[in-house]
């Protein structure tokens, strides 16, 4: 019959064991105020008066494929996406470029349908 071993958690792996090791506070405890002295104010973003922040242009996704591409075609994708940033000024990762590309792709299917140039491309 084998036999079981017990091993340890990440609790106890990764807990201090020294007989002075104390958890450090999850927050610093504030210092003793003067009350004639005003409270300094927190450190806030700096954002510009009516300003609404910015968007950082990412939405999520809640599904993936997986495409397999050569090693050539690999190459001209980061190609591509270097040509947008040096010359456009646009930062974009991989799928964002190939999630542009299908939208673009399906639009033109659905506009010009048997002349579009997916279907020409496909077509043998």
């Amino acid at each position: 019959m084998p036999r079981r071993v017990d091993l340890p958690g990440a609790a106890e792996l990764f807990r201090p064991t020294g007989p002075d090791a104390v958890p450090p506070p999850a927050v610093p405890p504030a210092p003793a105020q003067d009350p004639e002295q005003p409270a300094p104010a927190q450190d806030a973003p700096r954002l510009r008066p009516g300003a609404a922040p910015s968007p950082s242009g990412r939405v999520r996704h809640e599904e993936k494929i997986t495409v397999y591409v050569s090693s050539e075609e690999l190459l001209a994708l980061e190609r591509l996406r270097l040509t947008l940033r040096a010359e456009h000024g646009l930062a974009v990762d991989r799928g964002r470029i190939i999630r542009a590309a299908v939208a673009e792709a399906i639009a033109d299917v659905y506009a010009h349908g048997g002349a579009a140039r997916l279907v020409q491309r496909l077509t043998p």
